[in-house]
């Protein structure tokens, strides 16, 4: 192939935008001629370079956009301390098939319990199976809702978290929240109904969720919209933390962990 020749093919490859061609098919061609290989097999292989870059470039901008925690994966995830019924579902939580039916996953426990980190690691799980994720702590979420609201942009606001096949809000009911910020909440909550896939960690059972959503009707509206087609996890065992100090430091949990870890703190949050 001539340099001109050469660089016109270079100049309509990165016209059709593909760049695994671009950066390959020199080398290829040169080692296609000395295996004599057919022109379909050729063609066949820079596919694959292409197909496989473009895969890479995709997992890199998703896991950069999911705001994932990078130390919240599985490998990092103590799963013999999980409860029995939790390690037997994570394998298949892990491989999507929950989001791709648009189902919830909501985990519950007192703090401490792995929450957090159990749905990120299913999260970069996600990721690496090429699903678009979110992790948002609960109470930013719905400030971006409430700011999106004021500046009648809410609709635009959730057509760009719908954009996300799923959306792990942390910590709901942590913070109380306003009835302003209730609704905001209650409105993402409903819009992805049976559509996209939440992933929600809370502290707070069902029967305290009144806290949450103020009254009767739309908590039970909110729950009842949560709950179908959904996978329940419950988080219970000791404290991950109060267990790392202990390590650390070979001390009994401080007076602050023990009250973290009580229900009357649960309630006050």
């Amino acid at each position: 192939m001539t340099t001109a020749t050469n660089a016109s093919l270079e100049v309509l490859l990165r016209g059709l935008k593909l760049p695994g061609f671009v950066a390959h098919h020199d080398d290829l061609a040169i080692r296609a001629q000395r295996d004599g290989w057919s022109f379909g097999r050729y063609l066949h292989g820079l596919a694959e370079l292409e197909y496989q870059e473009r895969r890479e470039r995709r997992g890199v901008r998703l896991l950069k956009q999911s705001g994932l925690p990078e130390d919240k994966r599985l490998a990092a995830l103590d799963r013999a301390k999980l409860p029995k019924t939790v390690q037997r579902q994570l394998p298949v939580l892990c491989e999507g098939g929950f989001v791709e039916r648009g189902e919830n996953l909501l985990l519950f426990g007192l703090p401490g319990r792995g929450k957090t980190h159990l749905a990120c690691a299913i999260g970069h799980e996600l990721v690496l199976k090429g699903y678009a994720v979110l992790f948002v702590a609960a109470h930013a979420l719905v400030q971006r809702l409430l700011l999106a609201k004021r500046d009648l942009a809410l609709e635009r606001a959730l057509k760009g978290l719908d954009s996300f096949d799923a959306v792990i809000v942390d910590d709901i009911g942590y913070v109380q929240q306003n009835r302003d910020e209730m609704e905001v909440l209650f409105t993402f909550l409903a819009e992805r109904y049976e559509r996209k896939t939440v992933v929600i960690t809370s502290n707070l059972v069902f029967s305290q969720w009144d806290k949450i959503f103020k009254d009767p009707m739309t908590t039970a509206a909110a729950i009842d919209r949560i709950v179908h087609h959904a996978t329940i996890l419950e988080l219970d065992g000791p404290s991950f933390r109060s267990e790392a100090a202990k390590r650390r430091t070979g001390a009994p949990p401080s007076g602050a962990e023990m009250a973290e870890d009580s229900e009357t703190a649960i309630g006050q949050k």
